[in-house]
């Protein structure tokens, strides 16, 4: 066994330096970029929340079981990495011992005979192979040649992919080759428990040279296996864990990323602040955690499978915005490296050209169309099983278009202009944002009074109601802005309004990338919100909502935040609200993005309509966390869409395959979009004329009043 041991050594140590210098180099080029430390400080804080998240994610695959057969498939997959690490350490234990004693008839200490690992060590090592097939047949069945644009794989580097299918093949024949050829000289360690390898044993001839070149077979193929791995995307196996664990962790997606310089978050008032350095204009720019990303991807698809953009015919791709950043990286590494150590060859003009290469624009590589596609809705970043961040990058590089080319789509430019000026996305006069107040009455037909803040809040309020934009200039929404006042007023919630003293949140800035836009908004709303001596607010926008709960406390605005549908349905439960009068209608209900997966409020609205006598929901066939946006986030709303099929267009067709008396939502911004194109299907008969879009607090007053 002395040759076993020296070349099952030599192959060690040769595949381990490979792959460590790979490693290496990874490591030096994700550091070129500036540093991320809020990343590092909130896993150094939260420490319980990273190590669930870490059961879940990683060991539990919580993402990926939500795919039934594929995650089940991996599920089994990733655990025999884990469970047949003990197999290796059988392996080398026996070739080392072989040489020493001449028997390798090594064990773990302790546990090594135990007939249970026997056991898990074999069926893990069977359920990968059945892995291995689903995952095969899962290739097949989504080809991108059969698909097109819909198979999830479409633009993913296949190759690379059935290449490790192959390996890991290979290391699962070749371990119940080296243990069934041990049991049949005798020298596997376990008497019971390991089914298949002990029924080789029973089969396999006695014979050394057989037991000795199966362990070296093995152990090569793990060992090649390892060095594909940290060159191929399969380098997740290693990164994920990181990149889970260095990922933002609110409960849901929450607030934008913060804009920084060197890592520190962007002061707008610093005379020395470099404005050609604000958001992310070349690959150089990424930071740590960016590349960490390009290194985690998997190229499953999934974020591409979901995304509203790419569902209608647009360019973007959240995995090959991934990519295309990846595979830049490492066609400029040597170049990013040697510039990051102060030696740049400046001689060489394509040398430059490649670490000048802009990453937006029509010869860049990201194309502007891409760029402008995106909603934010975060079905990206939700379905992405390792935790990629795709909107912090969209968002990094629309800041630098916006602030630093100032180049973005020419009509997002009256939105900017009319939030400067005016303080709202249309452009109106700021003294309209009381007139609904005017078209309110009770159930008796009285007016209601609402208080407006002049300087202090009410003594007796306990809610400040943000009511919006939308809510207060636009027709649609003002319903709804009625409703929840109306319903707050018959439960007898104290809450007052700001009134002309309310500006935009900044939402539509941030999400276009002026970030600076949105500093002033977000700190002038601030002052006055903190003026007011306001604790506790209710926005019926999920924007709103998102923005005054998780982004402000960024700018020291923090206050707590609740979303009508969360008020409402715990008046309901409390009794301070009774739905009555029967709505005897079927409502399909639809998920606002900043509100469901941005923020996790999946039950309330739905609780709401449960409530309501008479009503029959119909959930559409992509809901809650699957669900489909309407196209108005990410300043999407003030943006013409040119390419492809129109994203409201596609929701409502969803809607209209469950055949509802009413659409129902629970955000202005949806209502407009989903109401614009029922509308359409209205006009060419596709959509019965009583079909309306309508907030769920919309149902709730029409049954609380009519019982009264």
């Amino acid at each position: 066994m002395l040759w076993v041991a020296i070349i099952g050594l030599v192959m060690t140590v040769l595949a381990v330096a490979v792959a460590g210098r790979r490693v290496l180099f990874l490591y030096k080029l994700a550091t070129v970029g500036p540093p991320a430390p809020e990343r590092v400080e909130y896993a150094r804080t939260h420490v319980a929340d990273e190590v669930k998240a870490q059961l879940v994610e990683v060991f539990g695959q919580k993402k990926l079981l939500k795919w039934t057969a594929s995650g089940v498939a991996h599920f089994f997959v990733m655990w025999a990495f884990f469970i047949l690490l003990t197999v290796y350490v059988e392996a080398y234990g026996a070739i080392i011992q072989g040489a020493i004693t001449g028997t390798p008839d090594f064990h773990i200490p302790l546990i090594g005979t135990w007939g249970v690992l026997g056991f898990v060590q074999d069926f893990i090592a069977v359920a990968c192979l059945l892995g291995l097939v689903a995952f095969a047949v899962i290739r097949v069945r989504n080809s991108p040649k059969a698909l097109g644009r819909d198979s999830r794989f479409s633009g993913s580097h296949l190759g690379g992919a059935w290449l490790v299918l192959f390996m890991i093949f290979n290391i699962i024949w070749t371990l119940f080759l080296a243990r069934g050829a041990a049991a049949a000289n005798g020298n596997l360690p376990y008497t019971s428990g390991a089914f298949v390898s002990l029924a080789l044993g029973d089969v396999l001839p006695g014979s050394t040279l057989l037991e000795e070149i199966a362990l070296l077979l093995h152990i090569g193929f793990m060992l090649v296996f390892l060095v594909i791995v940290v060159n191929s995307k399969h380098l997740h196996i290693f990164t994920a864990p990181l990149n889970v664990l260095f990922s933002r962790r609110p409960d849901g997606m929450g607030a934008a990323v913060e804009m920084r310089v060197d890592g520190k978050p962007v002061d707008f008032e610093d005379e020395d602040l470099d404005p050609e350095r604000l958001g992310r204009g070349k690959i150089a720019d990424t930071t740590w955690k960016g590349f960490l990303d390009f290194y985690s991807c998997t190229e499953c698809g999934r974020c591409q499978s979901q995304c509203p953009a790419w569902n209608t015919d647009k360019p973007l791709s959240p995995k090959m915005l991934i990519l295309d950043q990846r595979d830049h990286a490492f066609k400029a590494a040597p170049y990013l490296m040697a510039a990051s150590a102060g030696q740049p060859d400046h001689s060489d003009t394509d040398v430059l050209a490649l670490l000048e290469k802009p990453l937006v624009g029509e010869e860049g590589v990201i194309h502007p169309d891409v760029l402008w596609s995106c909603t934010n809705c975060g079905a990206c970043v939700e379905q992405c099983p390792v935790d990629i961040e795709h909107i912090d990058h969209i968002l990094d590089m629309r800041r630098y278009q916006v602030m630093v080319e100032s180049s973005f789509p020419s009509e997002a430019g009256v939105m900017v202009k009319n939030l400067e000026n005016k303080g709202n996305p249309w452009g109106m006069s700021e003294m309209k944002r009381a007139d609904w107040i005017e078209e309110l009455t009770s159930v008796d037909g009285q007016p209601i009074e609402i208080e407006v803040v002049e300087d202090k809040m009410p003594a007796d309020a306990e809610y400040l109601f943000w009511v919006g934009c939308a809510g207060a200039l636009e027709d649609r929404a003002k319903k709804t802005t009625r409703a929840v006042a109306e319903l707050l007023h018959i439960a007898g919630v104290k809450f007052a309004v700001l009134g002309p003293m309310e500006a935009c949140t900044g939402d539509p800035a941030r999400r276009l990338g002026m970030e600076y836009l949105f500093n002033m908004l977000a700190q002038q709303n601030i002052e006055t919100l903190n003026d007011a001596g306001v604790k506790k607010i209710v926005a019926t926008c999920p924007h709103c909502f998102n923005t005054l709960a998780n982004e402000y406390p960024q700018l020291g605005g923090t206050y707590e935040v609740v979303h009508h549908t969360q008020l409402l349905a715990k008046l309901v439960d409390e009794g301070l609200l009774t739905p009555v009068t029967p709505i005897e209608e079927k409502i399909t209900y639809h998920d606002p993005c900043f509100l469901g997966r941005h923020n996790k409020v999946y039950s309330q609205p739905r609780d709401i309509m449960a409530k309501v006598p008479g009503v029959k929901t119909q959930e559409m066939h992509r809901h809650k966390d699957r669900g489909f946006c309407c196209g108005a986030g990410g300043a999407r709303m003030w943006m013409e869409e040119r390419i492809g099929k129109r994203i409201n267009t596609e929701r409502v067709d969803e809607a209209l395959t469950t055949d509802p008396d009413t659409v129902s939502t629970a955000c202005p911004f949806c209502m407009v979009m989903l109401g614009d194109a029922i509308s359409e299907k209205k006009n060419s008969g596709e959509a019965k004329e009583s079909l309306e879009v309508v907030d769920v607090a919309q149902l709730l007053i029409k049954s609380v009043k009519g019982a009264s």
